[in-house]
């Protein structure tokens, strides 16, 4: 096991720093086997086959060309060293064959000069040879290859197994350009506005329909289905609520379960999916860091939400498989950065099969760009199986996000790609702080010009209904949402006072302050009793007009006493029947106090974190046989 003991060697030469740098890149795969006692451990960790099959997902082409080369000469020296079995003859048993399968021969255990891997890549000399040095510095940062003492390389032993069927053509110092302007394609207009414009607009959106579906999640959870995932129903039922259309949902809603908003809460009734305790954290956040999760989210998701092959029911809430989606994402991303502003070309429609039906005989667009992502990341882009439509969903999520615009990407995808969990500062720079008033129009309605504060927001969606959304928020008062207002507990003047504080001018109009008293003035003339039920009012014309009223009929009123009916039906759907009438009754406890009522808040317990920051420099310098630092101390015993 030289291998090992060479990595080792090489882990135990770095301070505490650089190891824990290690162990965070390379969090993900770890976390999947237990956590490392010794060096040698992390090194066995490291090169497990496991382990491998993730990390090499996402190594850019030059990395993946040295450390390919690097295997198959090492294999090479060493099947000549100890040649395995011979292979065996037709019809051989299964030991004979299983033997000649796992000879050492087909492992990579011999160390190989480095310049025998440059001159295998034909980069001896000039940019070829600065960018494969630059690479297998990178590969042995990474843990996936290790010097020995005399200066050559040894790499894991299974890694032929991984690589040897992939063909990566010839070694490419730098990533090809998308070359947009290609000869066969048409020209591209200038787009009226710049990415940067196109990505504040698709944030501002972004913020107000996440906020939306967390609401009606909060108001009324999702059920899933008991085979796993949201019933389509539910999925329209969130996406009407959201303003989205039912892919955007499904992706939404995949991103705020993986960013802790809601979680999966098991109940007498089933799994139902419902906002955590750290929502209401997140509502008080600026809106730069409300995205902020989701799209780090995004970045790491397994999953392309949106893509469903095959004709498949789209659904939500389901634990994604596809480890190729983050290297897939990057590699667009990155590919995309070279595009410069104005040279995109818009992305095709989908579904992909007839948009790309109507470019047959050309190099699309999409094609060109799926070759240069192909340098970022040669085992995730077109060596997975559908692709093209993989990847053109794959650019309709970044769009949708703001991450790219024009067939190039944005500011904000400028900044996940280089950091994923730093997006506070370009977030805030394209979402203007939360507004806390509203200018209030004769019209009896209410604009905000930008996004409104969540006080703000629930006081106006209390009494009014939400009429446009945009660069300005709209609600319209009409004498329904008073009355709506007036059911949670609100008086005329308490609500007129809340009205006034929440003005941008200080006052309101008079039809408002009209529209607010008279609603009020009817309000509660009737009130329904919790008695199976009845209904009672000092107005004994009130009283006899409600028994004779055609609309009633179903709750099939009686009168019992000149003020004071008998429903047939419970007090909710009494309730229901007389307003849809269009009266305004307010419902009595048997107390005779009136009953506020509000809308179900409904949150769950937030799902505790999954990484401590400070994890891996504690662990590495455990590893390196080093005591915790004084402030590590005292961290792991807060824990």
């Amino acid at each position: 096991m030289e291998g090992l003991d060479a990595l080792t060697r090489s882990l135990a030469r770095r301070t505490p720093e650089q190891l824990a740098a290690l162990l965070a890149r390379h969090a993900e795969p770890l976390a999947r086997r237990p956590a490392p006692t010794e060096l040698r451990g992390l090194a066995s960790a490291l090169w497990s086959y496991e382990t491998l099959h993730h990390l090499v997902l996402h190594l850019d082409h030059p990395r993946l060309q040295v450390l390919a080369t690097t295997a198959r000469i090492s294999q090479e020296r060493a099947g000549r060293a100890a040649p395995g079995p011979a292979a065996p003859a037709p019809g051989a048993d299964y030991q004979s064959l299983m033997a000649h399968q796992l000879s050492f021969a087909h492992l990579a255990t011999e160390p190989v000069p480095p310049e025998d891997v440059f001159a295998a890549l034909g980069a001896t000399t000039g940019p070829g040879r600065t960018a494969a040095e630059a690479a297998l510095r990178d590969l042995h940062n990474d843990g996936l290859a290790a010097p020995t003492e005399d200066g050559t390389i040894v790499v894991p032993p299974r890694a032929p197994q991984l690589l040897a069927a992939h063909d990566l053509g010839p070694f490419l110092a730098d990533a090809p350009l998308p070359a947009p302007g290609g000869a066969n394609l048409p020209a591209v207009s200038v787009p009226p506005t710049s990415p940067y414009d196109e990505s504040r607009a698709a944030a501002a959106t972004l913020a107000a329909t996440v906020d939306r579906l967390l609401a009606s999640l909060a108001t009324q959870p999702a059920a899933l289905r008991k085979s796993g995932g949201l019933a389509v129903r539910e999925i329209k039922r969130l996406a009407k609520a959201a303003g989205a259309t039912e892919p955007h949902t499904c992706l939404l809603l995949d991103l705020t379960l993986a960013a802790d908003l809601i979680a999966l809460t098991r109940t007498p009734a089933g799994i139902t999916a419902l906002p955590t305790s750290a929502y209401d954290d997140w509502l008080g956040r600026p809106p730069g860091e409300r995205l902020a999760p989701l799209l780090a989210a995004w970045s790491a998701l397994w999953a392309i939400p949106t893509h469903t092959p095959f004709g498949g029911t789209p659904t939500a809430l389901v634990r994604g498989h596809d480890r190729h989606a983050p290297a897939l994402r990057h590699a667009l991303l990155a590919a995309s950065a070279t595009v410069p502003p104005g040279a995109g070309a818009p992305f095709p429609a989908l579904p992909l099969a007839e948009s790309l039906a109507q470019q047959e005989g050309a190099r699309t667009p999409l094609e060109q760009l799926l070759r240069a992502a192909d340098w970022h990341r040669p085992l995730a882009v077109t060596r997975q199986p559908m692709a093209e439509d993989r990847a053109a969903h794959t650019l309709h999520e970044a769009a949708y996000l703001g991450l790219v615009a024009h067939g190039t990407l944005t500011p904000l995808g400028r900044a996940l790609l280089a950091d994923p969990q730093s997006l506070d500062e370009p977030l805030g720079e394209l979402l203007p702080p939360l507004l806390e008033q509203a200018h209030f129009q004769a019209d009896l309605t209410a604009v905000v010009p930008g996004r409104p504060a969540a006080a703000l927001a629930g006081l106006l969606a209390s009494a009014a209904d939400r009429e446009s959304e945009g660069h300005a928020v709209t609600w319209r008062f009409t004498p329904a949402s008073v009355r709506r207002a007036l059911d949670t507990g609100h008086t005329a003047d308490t609500l007129l006072d809340d009205l006034t504080r929440a003005s941008a001018t200080g006052t309101l109009p008079q039809p408002l302050g009209y529209l607010v008293r008279d609603a009020a003035r009817t309000h509660g003339r009737m009130r329904v009793l919790p008695a199976a039920c009845c209904i009672r009012s000092d107005d004994e014309t009130l009283v006899k007009e409600l028994a004779a009223h055609r609309a009633l009929r179903d709750l099939a009123l009686r009168a019992i006493a000149p003020t004071v009916l008998v429903s047939g039906r419970p007090p909710a759907a009494t309730l229901d029947a007389l307003r849809a009438a269009g009266y305004a009754p307010t419902l009595e406890s048997d107390t005779g106090t009136t009953t506020v009522e509000r809308l179900p808040a409904h949150r769950t317990k937030a799902p505790a974190p999954t990484r401590n920051p400070h994890a891996p420099l504690t662990l590495a310098r455990r590893l390196l046989g080093l005591a915790p630092e004084p402030q590590e101390a005292l961290r792991t015993a807060d824990v």
